[in-house]
């Protein structure tokens, strides 16, 4: 991992590759859109289609790198797990880079996207790979800068996941000891600006409705990525009921509602992500 950080600096796009796990192998690639050869960034999308095919049983899923489209490609930072075994791969995240114009200044958002594993690969210790490694990297190679992050889910799991692994988390439940967080103006500038110009990054469509003051996505399977829709008692829990209890509240999961939540990458969480999560 040392080896690793040092040689951030030098790499324009990243490209590493480094255990994963006991039998695993992981490959970050940044933007491959913007310097992969044809034929390698279309085995690259045949790896990723072989993984959703496995992990989504609602439906196939066309949104995002998953298209193929090689602007999205582009925009994307993605993580792909394989079998060292045989090198079949069984797991990937695929995050997006977002650009966005808040006014007076442009800020940089990364889309913590779409994470699809191999139904038999679960509970084999690749959730520290899958859920926080490329935010890290893209931390230090920053300086340690602050890095604005997304996500949208209706998953109870993922919910709580965001919420205890970032900062300034909105929207998220009261815990323990813990207030609600607050909406601040630049998570709403930040939540118009997705909702207006990103919305492909996470496959809902024109139609869906955003209710600004509890970040809700109504009406969100729709845009390429319908076959992830869950009722809430097929979703993955949190240890913590407090999550499921609060997209209980929040969303319609027979309409099909996500949560939109806006975040920050910071040197605390990156330092909570080294003791809490790297093996």
């Amino acid at each position: 991992m040392l080896r690793t950080l040092l040689g951030l600096a030098r790499q324009d796009h990243l490209d590493l590759a480094l255990p994963a796990a006991p039998g695993y192998t992981a490959r970050v690639i940044e933007r491959p859109g913007l310097w992969m050869d044809p034929d390698r960034l279309a085995a690259l999308v045949a790896d990723l289609r072989a993984v959703a095919a496995r992990a989504s049983p609602g439906g196939p899923l066309s949104y995002g790198v998953l298209s193929g489209a090689p602007e999205r490609l582009s925009q994307s930072i993605i993580t792909l797990v394989r079998r060292s075994a045989d090198g079949r791969p069984v797991a990937f995240n695929a995050l997006a880079v977002m650009d966005l114009d808040l006014g007076p200044r442009r800020v940089e958002v990364l889309h913590l996207g779409l994470v699809l594993v191999d139904p038999e690969e679960r509970a084999r210790g690749l959730s520290w790979v899958l859920y926080g490694l490329t935010c890290f990297l893209l931390l230090v190679r920053g300086g340690l800068r602050p890095i604005w992050v997304s996500n949208v889910t209706q998953v109870p799991a993922v919910v709580g996941m965001v919420a205890e692994s970032f900062g300034q988390v909105f929207p998220a439940p009261p815990r323990p000891g813990r207030p609600a967080p607050r909406r601040s103006l630049t998570h709403l500038l930040v939540a118009r600006q997705i909702m207006q110009h990103h919305r492909h990054v996470f496959g809902v469509g024109p139609e869906a409705g955003f209710d600004e003051a509890r970040f809700a996505i109504t009406n969100a399977y729709t845009g390429g990525s319908d076959g992830l829709k869950k009722r809430l008692q097929d979703c993955a829990p949190h240890r913590d009921p407090a999550y499921a209890a609060f997209c209980a509240a929040q969303l319609d999961y027979d309409r099909g509602d996500d949560l939109l939540q806006i975040g920050l990458a910071d040197l605390p969480t990156g330092l909570a992500y080294l003791s809490r999560s790297v093996p």
